[in-house]
């Protein structure tokens, strides 16, 4: 990127405006990473949050695989595999170290980055706070949203009112984001439903230190007579996040801790922090209305089972600000960004349906639930690892590390056109050494598989490649076929279109009809390469 992709924005005087391409409200994970993505596309961005600074007290601390490939391609991977806990497995039988349900081994081949990281939700702001300070447009922490209005048809699309610590200040933008949480002010301000429910049951979470019987490298169940707890490895001296099923009203730190300790036979030295709350389950009625989009927990919140919601937030920030840097661009057309809620809305419903069931199974309150959970402990024990060594062990290890996600190309109901039919469009394309700098560039690209040899068909300019090397992976991602293939794939690593070569070049009417679909045009012929 140029040196003046990199210029620090002025700030505005007080009766002036900043005129900008994506305003985002909130700066969690979710939020932060939107306005990286925007700064490496080009766009310029704010991302302002009323807080002082990153989180201290976080809930979110397992980072899975399909995000692990997001920041590999960011170029953020480093710090949080040095830095970060790995854990790839579960313990669900005490006394037994070393042994567990081993989701890593199911997810061998299938990732770069098999397993879960323990990485706590205020390192990774701080990193994603960092990377955006150092690509020149940091954080406006103290920045709070007090309005906005949209107008659809200004070249602007929303103007804001924010409160800084030196007074009002207005921002002008094309789109806005909001990234602003369960409680999301842009989403009130919209006047959008949050549908769902509210659980009964109290979880509480406590940064720990001194843990006895703490395994590094595993997730630890814990099964009471009342409670059920998950204990995350955080590093050396017993230091572990313990988060667990309270029940009944909302505790205060002695009596939860208490209950803990007789329940679950948590031992440990000193606590640094404690906070309860109340689960929510529920899906904003709209992602999207107009130039005002929702994501992470502004759009959809759940239980914290399964580590999957600071995950989801940040594949939605990663598909929709590619989607918007497509359409400021001039490469796609606008109507395009209705894929957004049509492809991120879905995958927010079946999580928060899933994660319900299984919370429903294991963290419900109440004695006949609690007695089934420890019935269940030893039979989970035995049968856990060996189901993890099945195909639908694969399939759950798949869905853990969020790589399993299905995008439609075309709406339900319609008949699939040829370049969809392959069974690789619509999943992620699998990172492999070959195509993993390619990939890191956020571009459209097309990729081969199957031969070293292929004619450029007409495509954009801005459509990089063709570049070779895309698969085989083990076979939930692109590449199991052998047969010579051409793959159109997004900015946000997904496959978009699959083409058939033959004599090395694929149907200039499917590619044609490809190109249209994702509101784009045909371009000039490129050579073989």
């Amino acid at each position: 990127m140029d040196d003046a992709a990199h210029t620090t924005d002025p700030a505005p005087s007080p009766d002036a405006a900043l005129t900008i391409d994506l305003l985002v409200v909130g700066a969690g994970p979710t939020g932060l990473i939107a306005g990286l993505i925007a700064r490496r596309r080009g766009l310029s961005a704010l991302v302002v949050d009323p807080k002082p600074g990153p989180t201290r007290e976080s809930r979110a601390i397992v980072v899975q695989s399909r995000s692990m490939e997001i920041l590999d391609q960011l170029g953020l991977v480093t710090p949080v595999l040095e830095g970060a806990q790995a854990a790839g497995r579960i313990r669900i039988r005490q006394g037994s170290p070393g042994v567990g349900a081993d989701f890593a081994a199911a997810q061998q081949g299938d990732t770069p980055f098999p397993g879960a990281r323990v990485f706590e939700q205020s390192r990774t702001e701080r990193l994603f706070a960092d990377a955006l300070t150092a690509d020149g447009v940091p954080v406006r922490y103290g920045h709070g949203l007090v309005s906005f209005t949209a107008d659809p048809s200004a070249d602007e699309g929303i103007e804001a009112l924010l409160e800084g610590p030196e007074g009002p200040v207005r921002v002008r933008a094309r789109w806005l984001i909001g990234a602003d949480g369960a409680s999301s002010p842009v989403r009130h301000l919209l006047g959008l439903p949050f549908e769902g429910v509210t659980d009964e049951a109290t979880f509480c979470v406590a940064d720990l230190h001194g843990v006895r019987g703490l395994e590094t490298g595993a997730l630890t169940a814990r099964f009471g007579r009342q409670r059920f707890a998950i204990l995350f490895p955080l590093g050396e001296g017993g230091h572990a996040r313990l988060i667990w099923l309270h029940g009944g009203a909302e505790p205060d730190q002695e009596e939860a801790l208490a209950g803990a300790r007789e329940d679950l036979g948590i031992q440990y030295e000193r606590v640094d922090w404690f906070s309860a709350y109340r689960v929510h389950h529920r899906v904003a009625a709209r992602f999207r209305q107009e130039p005002v989009f929702l994501a992470g927990d502004a759009a959809h919140v759940h239980s914290p089972v399964g580590g999957q919601g600071m995950n989801t937030g940040l594949q939605d920030a990663h598909h929709l600000v590619n989607l918007v840097a497509d359409v400021a661009s001039g490469l796609r057309e606008p109507d395009q960004l209705e894929r957004y809620e049509a492809e991120r809305r879905p995958v927010a419903l079946t999580l928060v349906r899933i994660v319900d069931r299984a919370f429903g199974v294991i963290a419900r309150p109440g004695r006949g639930t609690a007695f089934a959970r420890r019935r269940a402990r030893d039979l989970l024990a035995v049968l856990a690892p060996r189901l993890l060594a099945t195909p639908v062990g694969r399939r759950l290890g798949g869905w853990l590390g969020q790589y399993r996600i299905h995008y439609h190309p075309v709406p339900d109901g319609e008949p699939l056109p040829h370049w969809a039919r392959d069974r690789s469009v619509g999943r992620r394309l699998l990172p492999t050494d070959a195509n993993r700098e390619a990939l890191r560039a956020m571009t459209w690209q097309l990729h081969v598989v199957g031969t070293d040899t292929a004619e450029r068909p007409q495509v954009p300019e801005a459509v990089g490649g063709p570049f070779f090397g895309a698969g085989p992976g083990r076979g939930t991602g692109p590449g199991r076929d052998t047969a010579a293939r051409m793959l159109l794939v997004r900015p946000d690593g997904f496959v978009a279109a699959s083409w058939p070569l033959h004599a090395d070049a694929a149907a200039a009417s499917d590619v044609a009809d490809a190109l249209r679909a994702y509101g784009m045009t045909p371009g000039p012929a490129g050579p073989s390469a």
